[in-house]
Formats: structure tokens, sequence, C-alpha cells
């Protein structure tokens, strides 16, 4: 069962959909869609009946106060919210939801479905893992799409990843068989500061985002966030004289050549990302 809230007219709109559990390291991908809920103060359009989806011994509810003090009981709630970004003529749905225990295919379905339904026309899905990264470096973000349009525009690949998948990769591949675009990004969180919240992921997934659908997206306070958590993670290896050689280690590894900054297309991407901005800003 699903409880649908009127559909507005809705101008070219485009999803992005981030799930909670094994596909989010630091929770860093849900937290892309929970900041662009704030940020645009974005409104619930739909949700899905946890019963058709999870196991309570699994994925259990959560009971905390409310404003008022009263005990409130919050189920595992699969949610579609609708935003109209001020700084851009498309209209966006973004999707959040613990990843399902039972009937994906069933659920995969009934989410694009609702896609369908507002006129969606890209489907993006955000994800992070743990990986040997050294924190001291920029956040590796990758992305692939099997949409030859996007490929060309975007530079990117069909993934070449050979194993087990989440319900990212499902909802992308189910997207693509029924005509859908879709695009995946993916986080690298360092797996030894792998506690969340990590916005310095989570910038890095906006980033990210923004190139992929070329709209200028709110930071707010992620990049002080960000700040504070590498701030948090050098006085962790300055404490502990194993990690700082670990980190040394890792850095080794990645060379100067592999940096993102390095690139001559990284530089491109980050001064794209400053005209968005300043153009919607205002700027000179």
């Amino acid at each position: 069962m699903v409880d649908v809230q009127s559909i507005p007219p809705l101008n070219d709109p485009w999803m992005v959909a981030a799930f909670e559990g094994w596909n989010d390291a630091g929770d860093a991908a849900s937290s892309v869609v929970d900041h662009l809920v704030d940020e645009w103060d974005a409104q619930v359009l739909a949700e899905l009946d946890p019963e058709d989806y999870y196991d309570f011994q699994v994925t259990r509810p959560i009971v905390h106060p409310d404003e008022d003090g009263a005990r409130v009981l919050h189920w595992p709630t699969p949610t579609l919210w609708h935003a109209r970004p001020r700084s851009s003529e498309r209209d966006v749905l973004l999707f959040k939801a613990p990843e399902p225990n039972f009937r994906w295919k069933h659920f995969c379905s009934t989410v694009l479905g609702l896609a369908r339904l507002a006129g969606v026309t890209e489907v993006v899905t955000l994800g992070a893992l743990l990986a040997d990264t050294p924190h001291t470096r920029p956040v590796p973000v990758s992305g692939s799409t099997s949409d030859p349009t996007l490929a060309e525009r975007l530079s990117l690949r069909p993934s070449s990843y050979v194993g087990p998948v989440g319900i990212n990769a499902v909802l992308g591949e189910v997207a693509s068989a029924d005509g859908l675009p879709a695009i995946s990004l993916w986080a690298a969180v360092p797996h030894y500061v792998a506690e969340p919240p990590c916005p310095k992921a989570t910038l890095a997934l906006l980033g990210s985002l923004e190139d992929a659908v070329g709209v200028p997206l709110p930071q707010g306070a992620l990049e002080e966030m960000a700040q504070a958590w590498q701030h948090g993670a050098d006085d962790l290896m300055a404490q502990d004289p194993e990690i700082a050689e670990y980190v040394s280690e890792l850095e080794e590894e990645h060379t100067t050549d592999e940096l993102p900054e390095a690139s001559g297309d990284a530089i491109a991407r980050e001064f794209e990302r400053y005209l968005r901005r300043r153009n919607v800003d205002g700027g000179p």
C-alpha cells in the first residue's frame, strides 16, 4: 500500500534516492537527502507501507519524544519528498528509505512507478562504502551509468563491479531496463573513521550530484561540518601512532597523480560549480 498525496504539476523532475544500511557508510548518502530536504523545505509526496518490506526484528521501529515530550513510535517508512529549488527550473523528488528486507523487485517497481507518475526523467542513486582511503585526501566519488547519452555527457562508464549488490544497484538496473536513465554515485569513506556521520563524504557526494544534474545545490553548513570532521580525524591520528603510521601508508599508496585535485578535469568541475553558485547568488 502506498500513501500518495496529490502530485502537483512538475517541471522535468529528476529524482535522487539513498538508502540507509549496507549502502550508506558513515550515513554519507542518506545525509545528502536529509540535507536537501532541509535546505529546500521539501514536502512529503508519498510514503510506502513498511509492513510490505521490512522485518521489524532487523529494522526496528524507534520510540522517542516529540516536541511536547510525548512518546512517539516511528516506523522505518520509505518516504518520497518533492522540492522546487529556486536555483533551478526543474523540480526534484528526494527518496530515502532503510534498505528493505523483503520484496526488492516489488519495492523498486513501486518506487519507479511513483517516479513515472510524477514525470521523472532521470534517477540518481547515492551510496557510500568503506574503503582503504586516507582521510587526509579528498573523498573519492565514483560514478557509473548504462545510459549512452548520460555516459557521453558526464564521461561515465557502465559499472564493472562484480559481487554482492545492495538495493541501489537493483533500483538502477530496474530503472534502466524500464527505459529510465539512471546514474549511480558512490563515495569511499575511510574505514578507520567510519563512525557516522561523515560530513566530508556527504559534501563530496553533494558535489558529484551537482555535476551530474548540472544544477547548483546548497551547501548550507556542510562545509563547516566537514572541516570540523577533518579536524577530529586529524586529532585522532595525532593521538594514536598506529593510526598515524597506517594513514602514512595509505597516502603513499595514493600517489599525487591519483589525487582528484591534481587532475585538470577536477579543477574544471570545481570551476563550473563555482560559476553555477555565483550565478544563483547573484554574483558579478
